[in-house]
């Protein structure tokens, strides 16, 4: 952390202020105390292992997130948990590149403006309702590798 402030012109951050504000992040995102003393991602769950991943996301408070298929292989409440985490960091001054197949994550993190890519190219952009229009019809009218 103190090598990202340093890079952006901050000063470094003492341990028990960086414990402060782990504890602080840690506690909005429902991690225990418990969880923060494992090893780091050692016998972790897929919800555990996300929820550390938005963890480092609001610690470092990134200008760009890219969040590739957050939601593979998590159970509804894990996805519910780290959405609301990544919907914590939205802000003006940050970009988050969701990536994903499935609208269920999309109830959650509501997307400004959705893409559909296929071989490096963005076929066809729209807001929101082209997400649900694409649960209902699918990728097939895109050609097979369409995402």
């Amino acid at each position: 952390m103190n090598a990202h402030r340093k890079a952006q012109g901050q000063g470094e951050i003492s341990i028990p202020e960086f414990m402060r504000v782990v504890k602080a992040e840690a506690g909005e995102l429902g991690i225990s105390m418990d969880m923060l003393k494992r090893p780091l991602n050692t016998g972790f769950s897929g919800g555990e292992k996300k929820r550390n991943e938005v963890l480092q996301m609001a610690l470092l408070k990134p200008s760009l997130l890219i969040l590739d298929e957050m939601d593979s292989g998590l159970d509804i409440d894990a996805i519910r948990i780290a959405a609301e985490g990544v919907n914590r960091l939205r802000s003006p001054e940050r970009s988050i590149l969701v990536i994903t197949h499935y609208q269920r994550l999309l109830n959650y993190i509501v997307p400004d403006k959705v893409h559909v890519m296929a071989r490096g190219q963005i076929l066809r952009s729209g807001g929101k309702e082209l997400a649900l229009e694409l649960e209902e019809s699918g990728y097939a009218g895109y050609g097979a590798e369409a995402a």
